[in-house]
């Protein structure tokens, strides 16, 4: 790897559950189920995926409490296998499938726990998606908020300085900003970025159905986040082969493959997978998903620690030449890395 994300992060004992058991539906019991889950979408008028590291082990990148997850490997005093790069590992069947429920209006809100960056990569509009534990690919100026999402890993944890400064110039005849840049990936117990967090935690609230995906929902507070969708009236989904913290208030259980639930799913509903062309940043959405508001909520932040790395979705900056395209289904433009 280009960077262990793992060995990155600070020392922490409590890692949370590892290495539980997987169990797999029947066949027969996976198509009723995905049939049912199918049913649960066409009659939703509100739905929001919750992803982890579940949905891209077929990318290549090991999940963490999995089997042969990262930290259940660590407990055994083994090293996890990487197949891919952080920059090489492609969308899974899954990651091109949400794209696909988001263009035909189904996906309202996108919520990932995931820091490998494949949902900016793979095209999913940013004012749709709360990245709330950071993005390997993107550092932000911690004095105006501009984001630049890089081709190449920014190889630095824990919110600190990445060795570069904002280039952001505000109005003609301004100099640049000249802030500090910093990585957007949080060590432990470092608070969540606060506009996705908000964001996040009102898209839940307003959600008739949360779709949570290869996730153990163990971490705080995006773990919990799919409760605020049962407390409001609405129905939680849970897609996972390892039992999850929420089992027991989930409507639907499944116990299946990712990309196999997914695909079959995208057939059930008459939708088709979009292909995947290379690395793509797409800002925004079609006029009617419009970004939900920045509200304030309060939310539980340990003493001694200051909410920090808040993101400004604004702004997409390249390292080097890029090309800008009309998005068909993006209000502006979205980038395509050349070769």
């Amino acid at each position: 790897m280009s960077v262990n994300y793992a060995a990155g992060l600070s020392t922490y004992a409590d890692k949370g559950v590892c290495g539980l058991p997987e169990s797999f539906d029947s066949k027969e019991e996976l198509k009723e189920k995905v049939e049912a889950l199918a049913q649960l979408i066409r009659e939703s008028q509100y739905l929001v995926v919750h992803s982890g590291a579940g949905i891209s082990t077929s990318s290549g990148i090991p999940d963490f409490r999995g089997p042969k997850g990262v930290w259940t490997m660590e407990e055994r005093g083994e090293s996890p296998h990487f197949d891919t790069t952080f920059e090489e590992a492609r969308p899974s069947l899954t990651h091109m499938a949400l794209l696909g429920l988001q263009r035909a209006g189904y996906l309202k809100y996108l919520i990932s726990q995931n820091v490998d960056g494949i949902h900016v990569r793979s095209g999913f509009p940013r004012n749709l998606l709360s990245e709330l534990h950071g993005n390997m690919f993107v550092e932000e100026c911690g004095k105006c908020g501009k984001q630049y999402v890089r081709e190449k890993v920014i190889g630095v944890m824990g919110l600190k300085p990445t060795g570069k400064y904002c280039e952001e110039v505000r109005g003609r005849g301004l100099r640049s900003c000249r802030g500090k840049l910093i990585s957007t990936i949080l060590d432990w117990e470092e608070a969540l970025p606060e506009k996705d967090l908000n964001r996040a935690e009102e898209a839940s609230r307003r959600a008739d159905l949360a779709l949570t995906l290869g996730t153990s929902l163990q971490i705080k507070p995006s773990g919990d986040l799919p409760l605020f969708t049962k407390r409001k009236g609405g129905k939680v989904v849970i897609v996972n082969l390892q039992p999850t913290k929420h089992d027991k208030h989930a409507h639907l259980r499944i116990n299946g493959y990712v990309d196999e639930v997914m695909s079959q799913l995208m057939e059930l509903l008459g939708l088709v997978i979009p292909k995947w062309d290379g690395p793509t940043v797409c800002e925004s959405s079609t006029p009617d998903q419009k970004p939900l508001p920045a509200i304030a909520t309060k939310k539980e932040v340990k003493k001694g620690q200051s909410s920090t790395g808040l993101i400004s979705i604004a702004h997409v900056s390249w390292p080097k030449q890029v090309s800008s395209y009309w998005c068909p289904f993006s209000i502006g433009f979205f980038a395509v890395i050349l070769p």
